[in-house]
């Protein structure tokens, strides 16, 4: 088998783009934002009012994918084995079964997921970082590849409780779909419902590729400049007084997969600081405690912008 080259998944992607830019309109930068999230191997976190398109940008990535798709609603009175599976004990083999929950699949969508408690938001956790699950004493591995979108209601709503900095910490990227320019609207207004039109979107990158699409992230190359240009960003949060602490290592790690990946989609196999620049907010800020009250965006690109860029 001829082995698919750089160009014709650059291709695949840049069609899958364009494709879904026809379901989700007016919010190219966040559909490029989410591919970037699954080729780097990350979670998504969407935080942001109902009614924006967040379920309906989940199914589409799904469909555009041929991915396995399962959406969890949190509410209040959700147990972590509504989640994870049960150990479930049936008579006629006189022995517990393992049933396996909805985190058993490609794609999760976690809906509303601050509306959960804190203790079934903390069942997430292994699945999100180790790809697998442990329920009484046994590991069970989850599906290649695993991405798990959770959507999240502004904290100010009634019923939700704050993600903790742990949870937070497991996504690598937040963003904010927003409400959609006055044309765009109005074409939503006009159209054929969205989420019919994301279930018959046509599958442009199988999971072969895809998969094969992720290894060659893993192979973009990044220079030493380009490391130390990110070191001073992130020291530049450790040393500023408006937060509490600074980017943990793990984001410095999360920030170069997102680059690697931005550069894939952007049709190059090196990382350009461009490549850190676009998507470093979007990484760092929801990892950020701030002493007083504020914008987290605005502190990062403070940093940006006083950061001296590599030439």
């Amino acid at each position: 088998m001829v082995s698919t080259t750089f160009e014709q998944l650059n291709s695949k992607l840049t069609q899958t783009l364009t494709n879904l830019s026809e379901v989700i309109l007016g919010k190219e930068l966040q559909l490029k934002l989410a591919l970037t999230c699954l080729l780097a191997k990350g979670h998504l976190l969407i935080e942001d009012l109902p009614g924006t398109g967040k379920t309906t940008l989940s199914h589409s990535l799904a469909s555009a994918l041929g991915l396995d798709f399962q959406r969890l609603q949190f509410t209040s009175d959700m147990l972590p084995s509504d989640i994870l599976g049960a150990a479930i004990f049936e008579r006629s083999a006189e022995a517990f079964n393992f049933h396996p929950g909805p985190i058993f699949t490609q794609i999760v969508l976690a809906d509303e997921v601050n509306r959960a408690t804190p203790k079934t938001q903390s069942a997430l956790l292994e699945a999100m970082e180790e790809r697998q699950v442990t329920i009484e004493g046994e590991t069970r591995m989850l599906p290649e590849p695993f991405f798990v979108i959770a959507t999240q209601n502004p904290s100010h709503q009634i019923g939700t409780y704050p993600l903790p900095e742990s949870q937070l910490d497991r996504f690598l990227m937040r963003l904010s779909l927003g409400y959609p320019e006055k044309d765009q609207e109005i074409k939503l207004l006009m159209g054929s419902d969205r989420r019919e039109i994301a279930r018959k979107l046509e599958c442009t990158l199988p999971l072969e590729l895809l998969i094969r699409a992720q290894k060659a992230v893993e192979e973009i190359k990044v220079s030493q400049t380009l490391v130390d240009y990110l070191m001073s960003l992130i020291q530049a949060s450790r040393k500023d007084e408006r937060c509490q602490h600074g980017l943990s290592p793990r984001a410095g790690v999360m920030c170069l997969k997102a680059a690697r990946a931005w550069a894939f989609l952007e049709g190059r196999d090196f990382v350009m600081p461009e490549d850190i620049k676009s998507v470093f907010i979007y990484v760092a800020a929801h990892r950020l405690s701030l002493v007083e009250p504020g914008n987290s965006d605005d502190v990062v690109a403070d940093w940006l912008k006083n950061t001296q860029i590599p030439v």
